[in-house]
């Protein structure tokens, strides 16, 4: 098995890969709130809703994951004539990488997964769909589609969820198709009657779903080998990946012992598992259509799967995530401190629905000094989780001028990271960090106290809409420019 140092290679190769998803799209909608009494008319909780934030669910999560690790997807689904099938194509609209089309049956209901979470759990789940098959015309327009696309894809998956757009003659038509253009195939499947999946390169059942499809029991690791063995056979599938939870993966490949690999689990913590099976089947796509093993592909999903369990909802996986799963082992997978401002907006997210204060400042850091320690401790003793905006390079040059920065923009993260005051850095190019701000947030915005409240950028922003500004007391004596200056490293 290739050593895990040597996986996080692969992921730069993720880029530009093509992969053409095919499967029931949904819109996923999420409403928190907090639980504080119990209904006077039933025994049941009151949740006082706070947020609402929709997105694309079912095959459209594995299209979003897809979109997050870099990979151009090309998306076939359908879709209904109504408020949540516009809702669904302005989403996808929304991500310029990615290529869909979407065929619009009027009588059809798009379906919709609203979830009430309070407290980071989920209290209840209410569906709306339509559980038919496509119209005959609407199957023609589906397969057409997907015959033009697979000229331009490496890999096709099929994302059943049972809904209707890859019944029986859909699938196996598709499936041909795409062996036609020497295209694997790779099926996260559904129901208990696998053989419209003949001729997939992987299937992706979940243990429970092995054990419905084969009815055999799959308790410990022989039984899940036999059980993925016995769909092979039957179903005529050259691979099996089954996703174990707690328990890790198993990818069977053959009949022999040495076609059979058991990945453990890389989950430290456990918070959702909402699409976890996904982000495994997008990673797994995305990595075949760059050129990776099987093998290597498997691992790399299992990664992915042990990151994204560790948010909340149906959230997607990004590269630098990947890298950190590999290089760090030892630390949990969301406890990465450097991240682009997508993932720290993830980050951010899980932290306030677990009712965290979180707090934001921001500067260059360019030789870290006494005043800095004290900014920093002063922030960090008003909130629960700390982050610092970190100027790039090009941005320190453009403010401090062209022999600044001393050190590079890594090596300032590296400094800062080291710091238990600090819980995620966020490096920006902009002349201002206006932009984070917007996109994190915060709480908890802070600033030196030689800044009035009226020049700190963001301060109307932040108490718009609830948050507080803190002016900390400066540290007298301390300024890197003066430091450089002592030093006679610079003319400033």
């Amino acid at each position: 098995m290739t050593h895990p140092s040597a996986l996080a290679v692969h992921v730069e190769a993720l880029s530009g890969s093509r992969v053409l998803c095919v499967g029931d799209l949904m819109l996923d909608r999420f409403v928190y709130g907090e639980v504080e009494r119990i209904s006077p008319e039933a025994p049941i909780p009151v949740i006082r809703i706070t947020r609402e934030t929709s997105m694309l669910g079912g095959a459209g999560n594995v299209v979003r994951n897809l979109v997050a690790l870099g990979t151009r997807p090309l998306f076939l689904s359908a879709r209904g004539e109504d408020i949540a099938g516009d809702e669904v194509a302005r989403l996808i609209a929304q991500d310029t990488g990615l290529t869909a089309r979407l065929v619009i049956e009027p009588e059809r209901q798009t379906t919709v997964k609203t979830r009430y979470v309070a407290g980071g759990q989920q209290l209840l789940r209410a569906d709306k769909e339509t559980l038919a098959p496509l119209s005959v015309s609407g199957q023609r327009e589906l397969v057409a589609a997907a015959d033009e696309h697979l000229t331009e894809a490496a890999v096709m998956v099929l994302s059943d969820y049972g809904k209707g757009v890859l019944a029986t003659e859909t699938t196996q038509a598709l499936i041909r198709l795409a062996r036609s253009h020497g295209r694997p195939v790779i099926v996260d499947p559904k129901g208990r009657d696998y053989t419209p999946y003949r001729g997939a390169a992987v299937l992706t059942p979940n243990r429970r779903e092995l054990a419905e499809a084969t009815g055999m029991p799959v308790g410990n690791d022989e039984q899940v080998v036999a059980g993925a063995r016995h769909l092979m056979d039957t179903c005529g599938v050259s691979a099996v990946l089954v996703t174990r939870s707690q328990d890790g993966m198993t990818l069977v490949t053959g009949s022999d012992s040495d076609s059979v690999h058991h990945l453990p689990a890389e989950a430290r913590e456990v918070f959702d598992v909402s699409g976890a099976g996904d982000t495994v089947v997008a990673t797994l796509a995305a990595a075949l259509a760059a050129g990776v093993s099987l093998l290597d592909a498997a691992q790399l999903a299992n990664a992915a799967a042990g990151v994204v369990v560790g948010k909340v909802g149906t959230a997607v996986i990004y590269p630098a995530e990947l890298v950190t799963a590999w290089h760090h082992r030892e630390l949990a997978t969301t406890e990465s401190k450097v991240l682009p401002l997508e993932a720290a907006v993830e980050r951010v997210g899980l932290w306030q629905r677990r009712g965290l204060r979180v707090g934001f400042t921001n500067g260059c850091f360019d030789l870290l000094h006494p005043g800095h320690i004290s900014l920093l401790s002063q922030a960090r003793a008003s909130c629960d989780r700390l982050i610092v905006g970190l100027n790039s390079d090009a941005s320190v040059s453009r403010l401090k001028g062209p022999q600044r920065p001393v050190q590079s923009e890594s090596a300032r993260a590296v400094v800062l990271t080291s710091l238990a005051t600090v819980d995620l850095v966020v490096i920006f190019g902009e002349e201002t960090p206006l932009r984070l701000i917007e996109a994190l947030r915060p709480d908890l915005l802070v600033k030196g106290a030689d800044y009035s409240l009226d020049k700190v950028v963001g301060a109307d922003l932040v108490m718009g809409y609830g948050g507080r500004v803190l002016l900390a007391d400066l540290k007298a004596g301390f300024s890197t420019t003066a430091t450089i200056a002592r030093l006679g490293g610079a003319r400033l």
